[in-house]
């Protein structure tokens, strides 16, 4: 590695690739591009933005996401195919700054059960991949999967093998979780030590948090020379989810005193890209999550306030601030202007693509200002997204409904559903009102899905919160989140089990980019 990248460590977000696999949370191509925005305002290095050859959905998204980000590096994932890589090219060609993320995987266990190839085999068609990758962009990523349970000496000969073909970051992957972080930074030092040309390309680790270690295995990476970590917002992905990208961040920010890097990412921008990520995917932050849970600058106990009140030193470590907690923070009521409505969305990074969409939305606003006093972010984070599943869309849709609930009788539910063009009158009982309501639902749309979560989280505080509500459901081995917001928690689990419903509706035919013979 040269001087010049010693003292810069690379931030890879791959939320809109790995952290989208996570079950439920897959996402549409304009809240892919709202998300892109927010990473670039970030900084962040390179965006993964999708899998281009997993289904023409993902091909557009990609192709989207390259043509709207100026300033950060669109990456697209490739499996070690031709095909694969060859699309992946012709979805990042109006990128300014493009990357080619290709791999294969390199364990004994993944080589002999999935693949069937021998080791020469396997890095044989590495290094057609990679030259072929080369040829379409001179950035050119190649991960060795499942490389925390390879051998050592396979790992350095696959890897010299593409350096020398054009690899110009090479990242070994925690694939399933697996290692522990002193074993995983001495894996990084013996790679770059044993390999003769390691000098020549950017060395990458990319964990997941199965025995929940990606933080602290990619911390110890990048302590052994890593200068790339792939990482996720909110640590979301498939599984346990993936490094958490704001705790990656600031602990080398925080502990420069050990780090002899450091990113360049503006980390005031981690707070609003955080909401948007769980507003979108539906995938709630926890109270005592590190840097974005809503406790994790809250002091309760009477000695740490003291001390806080005294010396902020005491017991904080890193400033509010410093994450994007307080930054910029506006309320909103029922009285504010579209003008208002409009620069506070726009320093949320969510633009509108017409006046017809900021004017539904604005809509939207002042029905909800006259429902609670305040709005705060969260509020018109879910407002935008509960307006991203256009009409088009919608074949199902919410007309009205009634709930009627009391002490000693059976809840029951009356709802008038669109569906199509029509509308469908329809009562249920229920152990419940939310109960009642999806079997009302259920007796129009007969899904023969599964409820698989059932999710409440109250977007801000007070009496007058939103609540935030998120059904998954499951059918046929496919699942899909929808997500509702009302400062009626019954409307709001309508909303979201109508969002789901249509979303079934929608075809998906997206390959795994792990599964799939090479």
């Amino acid at each position: 590695m040269s001087k010049n990248n010693q003292d810069k460590l690379v931030i890879f977000d791959t939320t809109l690739r790995d952290g989208e696999q996570s079950p439920g949370a897959s996402m549409t191509k304009d809240e892919k591009l709202r998300i892109a925005k927010a990473l670039e305002k970030m900084r962040v290095d390179v965006i993964e933005a999708g899998f281009p050859v997993a289904s023409p959905g993902d091909f557009e998204s990609v192709h989207a996401v390259a043509s709207a980000i100026k300033d950060s590096t669109v990456c697209g994932l490739a499996r070690a195919l031709e095909k694969d890589i060859a699309r992946a090219g012709e979805a990042l060609k109006p990128a300014e700054s493009s990357r080619i993320h290709t791999f294969i995987a390199t364990s004994p266990i993944h080589m002999e059960k999935k693949l069937r190839m021998q080791p020469d085999d396997v890095l044989a068609q590495a290094v057609r991949s990679v030259k072929q990758a080369r040829s379409l962009t001179d950035n050119v990523e190649f991960s060795p999967e499942d490389a925390g349970r390879s051998e050592l000496d396979f790992l350095c000969r696959i890897i010299e093998a593409v350096i020398d073909a054009g690899a110009t970051t090479i990242n070994i992957p925690d694939t399933v979780g697996y290692n522990i972080p002193h074993q995983f930074g001495e894996l990084i030092k013996n790679l770059l030590e044993r390999i003769p040309n390691s000098d020549k390309a950017i060395f990458s680790v990319h964990c997941h948090n199965d025995l929940g270690l990606a933080v602290g295995n990619s911390l110890a990476a990048v302590l052994n020379g890593a200068r790339q970590v792939e990482c996720t917002i909110n640590g979301l992905g498939e599984r346990a989810g993936n490094a958490s990208l704001e705790e990656v961040v600031m602990a080398v920010r925080t502990r420069q005193d050990i780090f002899t890097c450091d990113t360049t990412l503006d980390t005031t921008q981690i707070m609003p890209c955080s909401r948007m990520v769980s507003s979108i995917t539906g995938f709630p932050v926890q109270p005592n999550k590190a840097i974005v849970g809503a406790n994790a600058f809250a002091h309760e106990s009477g000695i740490h306030q003291d001390g806080v009140l005294k010396s902020r030193e005491t017991y904080e470590i890193m400033r509010a601030e410093d994450v994007g907690w307080s930054a910029n923070r506006m309320v909103l009521g029922k009285h504010s202007g579209r003008n208002a409505f409009k620069t506070r969305m726009k320093e949320l990074n969510i633009e509108f693509e017409s006046e017809q969409e900021l004017n539904d939305t604005f809509s939207r606003f002042k029905d909800l200002a006259d429902k609670k006093h305040e709005i705060f972010d969260e509020d018109l984070q879910a407002l935008v997204a509960e307006g991203s599943w256009s009409a088009e869309n919608e074949h199902f849709k919410l007309v009205s409904l009634k709930v009627c609930s009391e002490t000693g009788e059976t809840p029951n539910a009356s709802v008038v559903l669109s569906v199509g063009d029509k509308e469908v009158n329809a009562k249920s009982d229920g152990s419940g009102p939310v109960d009642a309501v999806f079997r009302a639902i259920e007796s129009v749309v007969s899904s023969e899905t599964e409820l698989q979560l059932y999710s409440v989280n109250a977007i801000t505080s007070g009496t007058d919160a939103q609540g935030e509500v998120t059904v998954r459901l499951e059918k046929a081995g496919r699942i899909v989140s929808g997500q509702g917001a009302d400062t009626d928690i019954v409307i709001a689990s309508a909303k979201a089990y109508i969002n789901a419903l249509n979303k079934l509706v929608l075809s998906d035919d997206r390959a795994h980019p792990q599964l799939g013979d090479v």
